[in-house]
C-alpha cells in the first residue's frame, strides 16, 4: 500500500468532514474546518480527484494511451455508479425500517425518500439513471459525470494544458451564464451538484498536478502566492462569521457569477477554495512528522476513499436517526462519532487486508 502522502491525508480529512457534516446539529460539527470557510469538503474532494487523475494517467513508464485513459476512467465510473446504487438501496431500506419500527410513516419522507415509496415505478428509473437522488447521497452522481467527462479534457491537455483549461472554463461559464444543469426526475428541480460546472475544479486539479511535477516555475509561483492564499482564507473567515452573502436580488446578471451558490460552484466559492489550497499547500510536510497514528489513519481513509465514503454515508444516516429519536446530546453524539469513525477506519483496514490476502503467495505449496 502507498505510504502516507498529502493527497490521501487531505482526502481522508474531507471524508471525515463530510461524515460529520451530514449529521446536522451534532456537537462536533463546529470543529469541522468547513464551519469556518466559504467552501467545504466537496471542493477539496473534487480537486484532489483531479490531482489524482494526473498521477494515475501519467504512468510511471509514460502517459497512458488514449484508449487506456478512456478504459481507466470508464472502469472508475462503473465502480462509483455501482457504489451509488448500492448505498442508495441500503438507505431506502434503512428509512423504511425506521418507519416500520417506530410506526411513523412520516419518516418515509426523510431526505426526499417519499417519492420512492409513493411512486416506486418512476422513482426506480430515476434512481438507476441518477436523476433521483436522496439528500446527502448526491455526491457520487456528481463524481460519475465529472469522471465521464474527464477523458475529453485529459486528452486535450496532451496537446495543450491551457487549451484544456480554456475548454473546461468555457463549459463552466456557459453553465453559470445560462443556468444549464441536469434535471431531477421524477421529482422537480435539478441536481444538487451541477457536474457541468464542477468539472472545472476537477480539471484545475488535474492541470495543477501536472504543472507541479513538470514545472519548477509553477512550484515557485505557488509558494510566492501563499500570502495571497492566507489573505483569502482570512477574508473567508470574516465573511463566514459576519454571515455576509451577496443578495441574489441585488447582483448583476448573470447572477450565478456573483452569489455564493454551491450547486453551480460559484466563483466566490471556487476562489476561496483555491486560496485554501495555496495557504495550506505545505501543511502536510509539517503535520506528517508529528501526526503519528492520526496522520496514518487519515491517509488510509483517503487511499480507500470510495469504500470509506460509502460506509460513512450510511453511518451518517444511521447517526441522524439515532440523534432524532434520542434528542442528541454530548454522550449520544460522541457515541455516534466514535462508532461512525470506527466503521470507516475498519473499512479502510478491511479493504487493504482483503487486497493483501488476495495476492498469490510467493511460497510454493
Amino acid at each position: 500500500m502507498r505510504e502516507p502522502n498529502a493527497i490521501d491525508f487531505w482526502r481522508g480529512l474531507a471524508l471525515i468532514t463530510i461524515f460529520v457534516n451530514h449529521m446536522p446539529g451534532n456537537l462536533f460539527e463546529p470543529f469541522m474546518y468547513s464551519r469556518y470557510t466559504i467552501s467545504d469538503a466537496t471542493e477539496l474532494f473534487v480537486f484532489l480527484a483531479g490531482w489524482s487523475l494526473a498521477l494515475a494517467t501519467g504512468g510511471s513508464r509514460g502517459p497512458d494511451s488514449p484508449a487506456q485513459v478512456v478504459m481507466r476512467l470508464a472502469t472508475r465510473v462503473v465502480e462509483v455508479y455501482r457504489a451509488q446504487l448500492v448505498i442508495t438501496a441500503i438507505a431506502f431500506a434503512m428509512i423504511a425500517a425506521a418507519a416500520l419500527y417506530f410506526d411513523n410513516p412520516l419518516l418515509l419522507e426523510w431526505h426526499g425518500a417519499g417519492a420512492f415509496f409513493g411512486a416506486p415505478i418512476p422513482s426506480v428509473i430515476g434512481w438507476v439513471v441518477l436523476t433521483y437522488q436522496l439528500g446527502y447521497f448526491n455526491i457520487l452522481p456528481l463524481y460519475v459525470v465529472v469522471l465521464a467527462l474527464a477523458p475529453v479534457f485529459i486528452l486535450i491537455a496532451r496537446l495543450s494544458r491551457w487549451a484544456a483549461l480554456a475548454a473546461s472554463f468555457a463549459l463552466y461559464a456557459l453553465c453559470l451564464t445560462y443556468e444549464i444543469t441536469l434535471p431531477a426526475w421524477p421529482t422537480e428541480g435539478s441536481w444538487h451538484f451541477n457536474p457541468f460546472a464542477w468539472q472545472f475544479l476537477l480539471v484545475l486539479g488535474f492541470v495543477a498536478s501536472q504543472w507541479s511535477r513538470d514545472s519548477a516555475a509553477f512550484q515557485g509561483w505557488a509558494w510566492r502566492l501563499m500570502p495571497l492564499g492566507v489573505l483569502g482564507v482570512a477574508l473567508g473567515l470574516v465573511a463566514q462569521f459576519s454571515e455576509w452573502k451577496p443578495d441574489p436580488l441585488n447582483v448583476p446578471e448573470p447572477r450565478l457569477f456573483f452569489i455564493m451558490d454551491k450547486p453551480f460552484l460559484s466563483p466566490l466559492r471556487l476562489l476561496h477554495f483555491l486560496a485554501l489550497a495555496l495557504a495550506f499547500q505545505r501543511a502536510f510536510s509539517l503535520i506528517a512528522p508529528i501526526g503519528g497514528w492520526v496522520s496514518r489513519q487519515l491517509s488510509a481513509l483517503g487511499r480507500n476513499s470510495l469504500a470509506v465514503f460509502s460506509v460513512g454515508s450510511l453511518a451518517s444516516l444511521a447517526g441522524q436517526f439515532v440523534r432524532f429519536f434520542t434528542g442528541g446530546g454530548f454522550l449520544v453524539d460522541a457515541l455516534v462519532l466514535f462508532l461512525g469513525l470506527g466503521a470507516q477506519i475498519f473499512t479502510a483496514w478491511f479493504v487493504e487486508w482483503r487486497s493483501r490476502s488476495s495476492r498469490p503467495s510467493s511460497l510454493s505449496s
